[in-house]
């Protein structure tokens, strides 16, 4: 019986004029995530975490920013295609849990629709998915609001 852990972390800029899409949630927000795809901060840490489990390298390697096939994708398309990955090899998601990391707005309104899209595309009970939210504390490039980071780890068990 084998256990695997991975972590993954992200980080995007913020900028006017771009939606803010976390764990496949609009958010309501002044500002959004720029980026290639969708911009997910959180479903691209939970992807990498998955990844990581497995010593796949991480989403960059699988789906490059260089690639015109990946603009503006759904991120959840990439998760999905980590969770096949682990699933070819005999791995189920045990649990994940994440972190956040944005000063505004609040996601306290938003956590419990991200734990659900999440626990789908894992093909797991919402009870395994936690995610937490966190401000910046007016420091550093989250605390600014310049940007929006998320990190998780996941527990990857044989199935």
């Amino acid at each position: 019986n084998m256990n695997r852990i991975g972590f993954g972390n992200d980080i995007h800029r913020l900028v006017p004029g771009r939606p803010l899409i976390l764990g496949g949630v609009a958010i309501d927000s002044d500002l959004g995530a720029d980026g290639h795809s969708d911009a997910d901060a959180l479903t691209h840490a939970i992807t990498d975490a998955i990844f990581g489990a497995l010593a796949l390298g991480d989403i960059g390697s699988h789906f490059p920013n260089s690639d015109e096939r990946w603009r503006d994708a759904e991120s959840f398309v990439f998760l999905r295609f980590a969770v096949g990955e682990a699933k070819r090899r005999g791995f189920a998601v045990a649990n994940v849990d994440s972190t956040i990391s944005l000063e505004a707005p609040k996601l306290r309104p938003y956590i419990e629709q991200m734990r659900e899209c999440l626990a789908v595309a894992l093909e797991v009970t919402h009870d395994r998915v936690s995610v937490k939210a966190k401000t910046g504390e007016a420091v550093d490039a989250v605390g600014e609001r310049r940007a929006v980071k998320a990190e998780a780890v996941v527990l990857k068990k044989k199935k």
